[in-house]
Order: structure tokens, then sequence, then C-alpha cells
């Protein structure tokens, strides 16, 4: 490289030496005498000549040697550069960019691995999770966003507004683009979403925000259940201690006849019954939910159980001229006793309820490899095909205005609901309008069946 300068240093003097040459020519053409003027112009024609000549010729070897010095640099790799094959003097250089390159190959893996870990946890997540710039632009969202709000996958750089034309959500990210934490509950077509925006600050300033986005279907229905049953437990509770009450009121005044206060004794009895057998089905379904029953490994056999509460039901069956059967298998289950009592009993019970008069219901037991299968059947009024998924609800009434003339807490079928689950089964229902059976499935440990 050295030798290479010092050719493009040497051109320059000679072009420069030529060049002062002109000027002494010039000034010396100024003071001669004109009998030397046409010889000195034709020499100086001959040395402009030979001075572009000499222009040109350097021109075009600066140029040649600039190439063979630019060639070897730009062949240099430098996300790999090899000081030892470049010349001497860029070693120094190169070994820096080499170092410089290693860290930042490192640094760029790091930064690589941890956005594959946070993508990776990201799309692991059940919810959708958000991160937007100061100007609305999604930076980054996972898979889960587009399916909770049910919409097209947005892309980088698209505005977080276009996931939703809802007002609520509209206000919700102003709020957190202001610095405020903010949250709102939208509707889709498969559910509700929670969503929950949080501004990302840095010394106060607002920097981006972080929106999470949650499948909040299954708890606004809880919610509602819940509301639903403070109102019902509250007018069930309501309405026999009206009836107590008005009546004791009465009796306390003696505004009774004396002929009367047996009958009102009586009232006040059928009201008190009632309202300890809400307060009954309310303990047990509490204890249900709870999960707070003592668990017992006893021994039942539920044809004998059964039969045992067909007997008990029988004054009842008898006052609609029902009749009620059993058959089937002598399957053995383990368990708690009262809550397999619970569930048959309210089965039979809702069967002679609304079961049409002169007519029967039947309890069959049976059981397949590993499963115990309990059916009551009726054939009674049915159930409406739309109202099926709801019946296990509490307070669920199909009529009410044919319910309130039955007694009855409401309560019976999400007992027997929660009996089955207490146990590790399910249960479902099937209505035609030649009646109904409610067919409830438990598992069975193996060598405890019989027939």
């Amino acid at each position: 490289m050295k030798k290479k300068i010092f050719f493009g240093v040497l051109s320059t003097s000679v072009i420069t030496g030529i060049g002062a040459s002109i000027l002494t020519a010039a000034a010396i053409f100024l003071n001669i005498s004109e009998k030397w003027q046409d010889i000195a112009v034709k020499i100086i024609d001959s040395l402009f000549l030979i001075i572009i000549a000499i222009v040109i010729f350097s021109a075009v070897a600066g140029l040649m040697a600039t190439k063979r010095i630019i060639k070897p640099i730009r062949k240099i790799n430098l996300d790999h550069p090899e000081p030892k094959k470049n010349y001497k003097e860029l070693a120094p250089i190169l070994e820096k960019l080499n170092s410089r390159n290693g860290m930042v190959n490192r640094q760029k893996a790091e930064l690589v691995s941890r956005r594959e870990q946070f993508s990776l946890l990201t799309e692991s997540m059940n919810e959708g999770m958000i991160i937007a710039d100061p100007k609305t632009s999604i930076l980054t969202c996972n898979s889960e966003v587009s399916k909770l709000l049910c919409v097209k996958p947005p892309k980088n750089g698209d505005s977080i507004f276009t996931l939703s034309r809802e007002e609520n959500f509209r206000r919700c990210i102003q709020d957190a683009m202001g610095g405020r934490r903010a949250e709102c509950l939208l509707k889709t077509e498969q559910g509700d979403r929670r969503v929950i925006a949080s501004p990302a600050s840095i010394n106060g300033a607002v920097n981006g925000i972080v929106v999470f986005i949650f499948d909040v279907t299954e708890e606004q229905a809880l919610e509602k259940m819940r509301r639903e049953f403070t109102s019902n437990v509250s007018h069930e509770l309501k309405t026999p201690l009206t009836t107590i009450y008005g009546v004791a009121d009465m009796l306390a005044n003696g505004m009774v006849k004396e002929a009367d206060v047996a009958a009102f004794g009586g009232n006040i009895r059928r009201e008190a019954d009632r309202l300890i057998t809400l307060i009954n089905d309310i303990v047990a379904l509490s204890k249900l939910d709870e999960n707070s029953l003592p668990r017992s490994d006893e021994e039942i056999d539920l044809y004998e159980l059964a039969a045992e509460i067909v007997g008990r039901l029988e004054n009842c069956a008898a006052e609609k001229n029902i009749t009620g059967t059993v058959f089937g298998d002598h399957v053995i289950m383990v368990g708690n006793r009262t809550v397999f009592d619970e569930v048959i009993y309210n089965l039979c019970d809702n069967a002679i309820k609304y079961g049409n008069i002169g007519g029967k219901y039947e309890v069959k037991l049976s059981h397949i490899p590993k499963r115990a299968i309990l059916t009551v059947s009726d054939n009674g009024i049915g159930i409406p095909e739309e109202h099926i998924e709801r019946i296990f609800e509490r307070f669920y009434r199909v009529d009410k205005s044919r319910s309130r003339k039955i007694k009855g807490t409401g309560l019976g079928l999400s007992i027997v609901k929660h009996g089955v689950m207490y146990h590790g089964g399910t249960i479902r229902a099937v209505s035609t309008n030649e009646g109904t059976s409610f067919i409830a499935e438990f598992p069975l440990r193996e060598n405890l069946s019989k027939t």
C-alpha cells in the first residue's frame, strides 16, 4: 500500500512541476521581443499539448491506482473481517471491527432468544395481550386477541382501534394513553370480554400501553345466576314468612274465631314446613358447592336404596294414582349415602310432581364397564327442548305459572346435579312429549358390581 501511495504522490508532483513550468513560460513570453514570439507560441502550443497528455495520463494513472487501492478494501467482509489478509495499516481498525461484530452478534442472539421466549409465553396464554406505542400502533400481540375479539389477526403497525369500534373500548384505550388504568366490558359474538388497559410510563411520560383481554363469559353467567339466586331466595323466603306473619298477627289480635284457630295454625305449620324445607335445600346445596360434606367410603346398593325411596314416596304418588317401579341390576357404589339418597329422592319426587294423573315412573339401575347408570323416567308433560340446558339451574322453572301450584323449592334438580358431580358423575335429561328421562352416570370401581 505504501508503494501505491508513493506513486500517487509522485504523479501529483509531476503535474505541479509542469504547472510551474507553464507559469514560468508565460512570464518569459511577456518579456521577449516580438521576434521570438512566434517561436514561443509554437513552443507553448507544443508544451500545452504535452501538458494535456500528461494530465490525461495522470488522471488515468490516478484512477487506476485508486481502484487498485480500493479493490482489496471493498473485498473486506465487514461481518467477519480478517486483518491478516488485508493492508497492515487497516489491521487495528479491522480488529476493533471484528471485536465489535462479536459483541453485536452476541447481543443480537440474546435479543432473538428473549423475543422467542416472550413470544412463547404470550402464545401460551389464554388471555389476549397487546402492546401499543404512544400513537396507538400495535407493536406486538398474541393470537388470542383475534380469537377473543372475533376479528382478523392484526398486523404490527395497525391501530389498536381497528380491533373494536365500540365506544367503551375507545374510551378505555384513550384513558390508558392519558396515564390512567382503565377497564371495560365488551360484548362479542362468542361471549363477554373484559379489557384492562394500563399505561407504560417512564419518568412520568407515557411511552405506550399494555392491554389484556379476558374471556369472562362464564364469570358473567355465574354472576347473573348469583343475582337470580339471591332474588329467588329472597322471594321464596318472603312468601312463607309473609303468610306466617299475617296469620300470627291475626291470632295475636284476636281476629280469628275460636273454631278457625286450628285451621290458621295449620297454615302456619305448612308455611313453616315449606320454609324449613327451603332452608334445608339451600344448606345442602351450599355444602355440595363448597365440597364440605364428609367423604365416606360406604358401600351402597343403589337398587335397594331406590326401592326404599320409591316406598317412601308411595303415599305422595298415590295422591295422583301414579305407580313407581324399580328394576335392573344391584349396582354397588362407594360414596356418601345421604347424597345418593338426595339424588334419587329428588328425581323420583320430580317424576311424581310433573307426571300425569294415573301415570307411572320407573327407576332403572344398570352398569357398563367402569360406569354405573341410574335412569329415572316418567310419562309426564315433558320438557321443551329450549329449556333442557337450563333445568339444572337453581330456581329455574319451565312453566312458572304451573310450577307455583306444585309444592317444591325449585332447588331439587340443582341438588341432583351437584350430588352427581360430588361423586364424579354426569347427568343429562332426554325429553319428548311422552315423558322425560334423567340419566346419571357414575364412575364404577372394579369388582364392586353384581347382578
